[in-house]
């Protein structure tokens, strides 16, 4: 039998909080998958922004 897709995982987008604030051009994105079910608020993580060149918060974005 086939899988018939991916069930409650979604694709989401982790954009820089702190990035938008400093002023400078670019954003620091990151691509991720979550389970809509378990996780139904938005997913928060600690990821390094090469621009900024150190570890900060990225929230989902739309």
């Amino acid at each position: 039998m086939a899988k018939k897709g991916k069930g409650n995982r979604v694709q989401v987008i982790l954009e820089c909080t702190e990035h938008k604030e400093s002023g400078l051009p670019g954003t620091s994105r990151y691509i991720t998958t979550k389970n809509k079910k378990n996780t139904p608020d938005r997913l928060e993580r600690r990821k390094y922004n090469p621009i900024l060149k150190r570890y900060t918060i990225h929230r989902e974005i739309k």
